[in-house]
């Protein structure tokens, strides 16, 4: 599983439809409205690398309102509730 947090700059007005629509994509986890340097962060994630292009690139980058977007990809998790996902699923390295 490849994540990637996706920094999203939103025009002000729309915000609030941006973050729905993008919450609405497949393959998009999560869509916070925060405070900062961006207006949203979203969480992605996606069983292959190619993949992320067709998400942020073709679909988030391109929402209605969005001016903007950052892309990490991340190396490890270490979250837990993400590892005993994977570990439930029967996924391994």
């Amino acid at each position: 599983m490849i994540t990637a947090v996706v920094l999203i700059t939103a025009e002000a007005d729309k915000i609030p439809e941006a973050a729905q629509a993008i919450a609405e994509l497949d393959s998009v986890s999560e869509v916070y409205s925060v405070a900062g340097n961006c207006d949203l962060i979203a969480v992605v994630r996606v069983a292959h690398h190619d993949q992320l292009a067709d998400v942020i690139a073709d679909s988030v980058s391109k929402t209605p309102g969005v001016s903007a977007t950052e892309t990490y990809i991340a190396f490890r998790t270490y979250s837990r509730h993400d590892l005993e996902a994977a570990f439930s699923l029967g996924l391994d390295d």
